[in-house]
């Protein structure tokens, strides 16, 4: 699988990322990874209905960015502590796809030393919270898949940001969304081993891929052109 990286480090926007593998997905050929992370931004799903998911109210007050993606799924809450991560496949079967790269995924953390298992719902836990939910998009010939990878975030903006129904709460047992998920630097073995969210995508990228692709400025412009598609509030 290939690692695809950008030409700088410059910190971009959470739809860019969202055009990056939309990029990819039609222009390479063959499976790529790549991780990225993003100033406070929420991101809702293709279907849902914004002012039932979203406290716009508390994302404006604060600076929190709002993109609608392509992919179905639930509401996101996103910051420079949470990892997310891209896997772009040839088209297949949406349930094989899914369990490939979360198997993998959850395999990448239990190799760490943490009990990750994947969940019937597209998530990964580790003792019966969600660190991982993930998203899937199809395109002609070819499948996305992203998602979150909680290390470090701010729980408590999380917890503000998005406002689930609570009947969806209540189907998981919780009362809150904050009571569902959990961050990886608080189990010892993984912070112990890696030490930092920086530590933790070196690691991923190692694990998933074995070669890598650099983007040219002018794909990156092409990019940047597909962004403005994405949809912000």
């Amino acid at each position: 699988m290939k690692h695809v990286v950008l030409p700088d480090v410059e910190r971009r926007s959470l739809a860019f990322y969202l055009a990056m593998e939309e990029y990819i997905a039609k222009q390479m050929e063959g499976e790529a990874f790549f991780v990225w992370r993003v100033d406070p931004t929420v991101i809702i799903g293709r279907n849902q209905v914004l002012e039932n998911e979203v406290n716009m109210d508390y994302c404006r007050r604060n600076g929190v960015e709002v993109v609608r993606r392509k992919s179905g799924g639930g509401c996101v809450y996103s910051d420079m502590g949470n990892i997310m991560i891209s896997y772009v496949s040839d088209r297949g079967d949406v349930e094989d796809v899914f369990d490939r790269y979360m198997s993998t995924l959850a395999a990448a953390l239990c190799s760490l030393g943490l009990p990750a298992v994947k969940s019937s719902r597209n998530d990964v836990m580790v003792e019966g919270r969600k660190v991982s939910g993930n998203a899937f998009q199809q395109l002609p010939g070819r499948s996305i898949v992203h998602g979150t990878l909680l290390y470090s975030a701010d729980l408590e903006a999380l917890t503000e940001a998005i406002r689930p129904p609570m009947e969806k709460l209540h189907r998981h047992g919780v009362e809150s969304v904050r009571q569902r998920v959990t961050n990886l630097s608080d189990y010892s073995p993984l912070h112990e081993a890696l030490g930092s969210a920086e530590s933790l995508e070196d690691y991923l990228v190692r694990y998933f891929t074995d070669s890598e692709v650099r983007l040219t400025s002018g794909q990156v412009a092409t990019i940047l052109e597909m962004e403005r598609k994405y949809q912000k509030y």
